[in-house]
């Protein structure tokens, strides 16, 4: 599988910098004084401010197995050890702003899978899935 990019809107680019790279482990890339890549786990994420972006945050909610999810978002599907790793990271971390904090989901059913959502401090707002086995992310 090929990487992802994906270029989203942030309102401090410091702090963008410092949640990425500090909080979420990830690696910084190229920039510009106005955006930023990041790797998270293989894939390109690109920051560009944009001072009067205020995320979407919890404004507009879905719902999946009795949840309020936050739409739109954005994330990765992690190994379990992986996830277990990021879950361990983000509850040690000082100010995570914790939409939905770490749970199974689809407990017993096709596509069973641990997942967690926080917001970044733009408002954006990211999900971490793990599952047990790469071929339960399609089973329905």
């Amino acid at each position: 599988m090929r990487p992802f990019h994906l270029a989203f809107p942030v309102n401090d680019l410091a702090a963008a910098r410092a949640f990425y790279i500090g909080t979420l482990g990830c690696a910084a890339g190229r920039s510009a004084p106005t955006w930023v890549d990041f790797e998270l786990f293989g894939h390109q994420l690109s920051a560009h401010l944009r001072a009067d972006w205020q995320g979407a945050g919890r404004a507009c909610a879905g719902g999946v197995d009795g949840d309020a999810v936050p739409i739109p978002h954005f994330g990765v599907v992690l190994t379990m050890d992986q996830w277990q790793a990021l879950r361990a990271r983000l509850e040690a971390a000082e100010g995570i702003d914790w939409v939905l904090k770490p749970k199974v989901r689809f407990v017993g059913q096709p596509g069973e899978q641990a997942t967690l959502f926080v917001l970044d401090p733009s408002g954006n707002a990211l999900e971490f899935k793990g599952f047990a086995s790469d071929d339960s992310l399609f089973a329905s």
